[in-house]
C-alpha cells in the first residue's frame, strides 16, 4: 500500500481510547491499521476514523432508513452503533457492539445492511485494507482497479487549485498530465477516463488532473515540502495554468 505522506502518530489519549475499545468486535485489522497509519482516506473513497460512539446517536430519531423484519438492527439500535468510517459521499460504516454486526448505513438509500466478512487467519495492517476492498465489492457490486493508496490526515496538508483555460492551440488536460509525468517522474500514477493522479513523496502529496472538468489541476502537498511544491507550481504556470482567485 502506497502512503501519500508520513502518517501522523495517534496521541496517547487516542491510543488509550483504542485500548478501551478492544472489547468491541471490530473488523479484522482495523485497530492495527489505525495504530500504524492513523486516521486518513483509503483509495480516495473511505475515511478511516477512530471509533465514535456518539455521532450516530441523533440518527436514531431522524427516520432516515426503513426498518422491517429483514433489517439487521432496529431504528433505536442505530444510536448504539460505533461509527468507524465514512465515505466521501456521506455513508457510514459502523459496528453494533451488542450484536457484533458490521453495518452499512447509506446516505442515498433506505435500508441499513449487514456486511458479512470472510474469516481471516491473521490480523495485520494489510488485513483491514483487504476488508475495505471487500466492503466496496459488496456495496457497489464490483471491485476496484488501480493501485492501493492511503492518505494519512497529517494536519499539515496544503493545496493549490489551478485552471487550464481553454483556447486555440492550448494543451488538453491529458496532454498536460503526460508532460508533467515526463518532467517529474511520479512514485505512483493512477489514470482513468475522469482523472489522473501523479503521486510524489517529495511533495507528500500529488498532482490531480480533473479530466471530467477539463480545466482543473490541483496540487496537494505537505507544508514542509514547499521547495518541491514551488517547482511544480512554476512548471504548471509555465504551461498556461492560472491559479484560481481564491488561492491568492
Amino acid at each position: 500500500m502506497y502512503l501519500v505522506s508520513r502518517p501522523k502518530p495517534l496521541s496517547d489519549g487516542n491510543n488509550q481510547a483504542l485500548a478501551k475499545a478492544e472489547a468491541v468486535s471490530f473488523p479484522p485489522g482495523y485497530l492495527r491499521f489505525l495504530r500504524s497509519f492513523g486516521e486518513g482516506t483509503y483509495r480516495g473513497w473511505m475515511n478511516v476514523q477512530l471509533p465514535d460512539p456518539e455521532v450516530l446517536k441523533p440518527f436514531a430519531e431522524y427516520g432516515l432508513w426503513e426498518h422491517d423484519a429483514d433489517s439487521p438492527i432496529t431504528e433505536r439500535q442505530i444510536g448504539e452503533c460505533v461509527a468507524i468510517g465514512t465515505t466521501v459521499d456521506g455513508d457510514f460504516l459502523a459496528v453494533h457492539p451488542r450484536t457484533a454486526q458490521l453495518l452499512w448505513l447509506p446516505r442515498h438509500a433506505e435500508q441499513v445492511t449487514a456486511i458479512p466478512l470472510q474469516a481471516r487467519e491473521r490480523e495485520d495492517e494489510a488485513t483491514y485494507a483487504s476488508v475495505l476492498d471487500e466492503i466496496y465489492r459488496q456495496v457497489y457490486g464490483c471491485g476496484r482497479e488501480g493501485a492501493v493508496y492511503y492518505e494519512p490526515w497529517t494536519g499539515s496538508r496544503d493545496h493549490l487549485f489551478l485552471r487550464l483555460p481553454p483556447g486555440q492551440d492550448q494543451l488538453s488536460l491529458p496532454d498536460l498530465a503526460g508532460m508533467c509525468r515526463a518532467a517529474f517522474s511520479p512514485d505512483l500514477s493512477i489514470e482513468t477516463d475522469y482523472s489522473c493522479y501523479l503521486f510524489y513523496q517529495t511533495l507528500g502529496g500529488y498532482v490531480r488532473f480533473n479530466y471530467a472538468n477539463k480545466q482543473e489541476v490541483a496540487v496537494m502537498y505537505e507544508q514542509e515540502e514547499i521547495q518541491a511544491f514551488a517547482a511544480i507550481e512554476q512548471w504548471l504556470v509555465s504551461k498556461g495554468c492560472e491559479p484560481y482567485p481564491e488561492n491568492k
